[in-house]
This record gives structure tokens, C-alpha cells and sequence, in this order.
């Protein structure tokens, strides 16, 4: 397509956006209100999916070494575990390091663990890490069975429920958001179909004179573009403000903190990119479901 056919048809389907105020202003409010739901929905799901994501990489197996196990045999087990295909690391913690590890988390009362420092009933254990949060039962399974292991701990029950939980909030929220993608798809679709009968007779005059099909398809297309950039301006504005202001107010609180949100910077650029390119898809998408169904194309 040459240059100067695209210009016209950019020009006739930014006219068409000004003659048209009160559709134009519904097909925008459309995907506005939508856009502003869909970024709700995704800022809340991406910063969910990064306390997973955290909670899932503290996830751990605590292979308790039999006191029976010399060095020698120590070493043969930690070899044995690394060997395990869904193992990706294996750190040795001694007795005194988890005597010393407990005392610290008791704070106050932990110092009442000091008299243990003589005479230590802890195990010496090694802390075994998946390649893969959700191989963690798998794989503790098979470290149970090995030689010299006196049990391997990693919160079973509490594990499967949280990667269950996980797995179904992100479920849903993909869900929520192609739901609302559709929805206002089909709104701004059904806008743009009014456009399109009202102006059926133009419709008629230019395929009487010779026009192609593409040709009298290109504006609608490139309007219901427009339409949807316009509508995305607002959420990206809103969503902008608002989560600068979450962020300044809940980062302070975090520090220190094993759950942590999204920093401001990249995240609301790539939020802003999305919502740019969410809006042009549903504005294209509706516009030529009109045009395909009106037009016969």
C-alpha cells in the first residue's frame, strides 16, 4: 500500500473518531473502564506472583544426617543426594550451626538453648534445594530412602497446600483478565458495529465506484486502533499514580521482610506497554469482527 493511501485512510478514520463524538466516547469508555480493571488485576497478580515465587525459592528439604554417619559416610550421602535428578543444591550445615541457627531465632529465649552447646542433640543436616519448587516432594521422598538418612523434613502437607493455592490464584487471575479482554472486545466491537451501519450508504457509494474490500476496511481498522490507544491512556495515568504511592508507602514497611512488591521502575513502564498494546489489540480485534460480519469480507 502506498504511503499516501495509508495517510487518507489514517485521516478518514480520525474523522470519522470526530464525527462520531458519542460512540467514539462509548467505544473509548469501553475500553477504559476495562483496561483500568485488566491493570487492577494484573499489577495485584504480578506483585502475588512474586511473593510466590519468593516463598516458593525458600522452599526447602532438611535432610537430618543419622548420628551413626562418620565423615566418610557423610560424604557419600551428600553425593548421593546431588546425584538426584531434581536436586539443584546441597549445603552442609553442622550440629553447632544449628544449635547456634536456633538460639538466634528464639531471640531472649533462645539463650535457655545454651546449656545444649556441651552435650548437642542436634543432627548434623544437610539443606537440599529442587531445581523445580514443585519436585520438592519428589524429591524428598527419594532422599528418605537413602543410607544414613534419619528423616528429610520440608513441611509436608503445608508445602502441597501453598503450591496448590499458588497454582490456582494464578489460574484465576488469567482467567479474570481473558474475561475482561473478551468483554471489551465485544463492547467495542458492537460500538463500532453502529458506526459502520450508520454509514452503510457511504459503504455502498464506494463499492459502486470500484473500491476493494481492503481499501473501505483500512480506516475502520486504523479507528478502532485509535480508540483503543485513546483508552488506555486514562488506566496507565491512573494505575501510574496509584502504585507510586502504594510503593512509596509499602516499601519502607518491607525492608528487611522476606515478601517484597515490584519496585515502581521498570514495572509500571512495562504495565504502561502492556496496557498500550492490550488497547490496540482490542480495538483492532473489535473493529475488524465489525467490519468482517457488516462488510461481508
Amino acid at each position: 500500500m502506498k504511503i499516501r493511501t495509508l495517510g487518507r485512510h489514517a485521516r478518514e478514520s480520525l474523522k470519522s473518531i470526530t464525527r462520531n463524538g458519542w460512540m467514539t466516547f462509548a467505544s473509548v469508555s469501553a475500553v477504559t473502564v476495562t483496561l483500568i480493571l485488566v491493570g487492577v488485576f494484573f499489577v495485584i497478580m504480578m506483585n502475588l506472583n512474586r511473593v510466590a515465587q519468593t516463598i516458593e525459592e525458600d522452599v526447602q528439604i532438611r535432610v537430618h544426617i543419622d548420628v551413626a554417619a562418620n565423615e566418610e559416610d557423610q560424604k557419600k550421602l551428600q553425593s548421593a543426594i546431588e546425584n538426584i535428578p531434581e536436586v539443584n543444591t546441597v549445603t552442609y550445615s553442622s550440629k553447632e550451626q544449628e544449635l547456634e541457627a536456633l538460639i538466634k531465632s528464639m531471640g531472649e529465649d533462645g539463650q535457655a538453648f545454651k546449656l545444649f552447646e556441651q552435650d548437642n542433640p542436634l543432627n548434623d543436616v544437610f539443606i537440599v534445594k529442587t531445581k523445580n519448587p514443585n519436585d520438592t516432594m519428589k524429591a524428598a521422598e527419594k532422599i528418605g530412602k537413602l543410607e544414613y538418612v534419619s528423616k528429610a523434613v520440608y513441611g509436608k502437607g503445608t508445602v502441597e497446600k501453598l503450591f496448590n493455592f499458588i497454582n490456582a490464584s494464578r489460574n484465576v487471575g488469567i482467567v479474570l483478565i481473558a474475561g475482561l479482554f473478551f468483554t471489551a472486545i465485544f463492547l467495542i466491537s458492537n460500538t463500532i458495529k453502529i458506526t459502520i451501519i450508520a454509514r452503510r450508504r457511504e459503504i455502498k457509494i464506494m463499492r459502486l465506484v470500484g473500491a476493494t474490500n481492503a481499501f473501505i476496511r483500512w480506516p475502520f481498522f486504523l479507528e478502532g486502533l485509535w480508540l483503543g490507544i485513546l483508552g488506555s491512556i486514562l488506566p496507565i495515568i491512573l494505575l501510574s499514580i496509584a502504585y507510586y504511592n502504594a510503593y512509596q508507602y509499602l516499601a519502607p514497611k518491607l525492608v528487611g521482610n522476606f515478601i517484597q512488591i515490584l519496585p515502581f521502575e521498570p514495572f509500571v513502564y512495562q504495565v504502561s506497554g502492556l496496557l498500550i498494546l492490550m488497547g490496540a489489540l482490542i480495538g483492532v480485534w473489535g473493529s475488524l469482527m465489525s467490519v468482517r460480519k457488516f462488510l461481508k469480507v
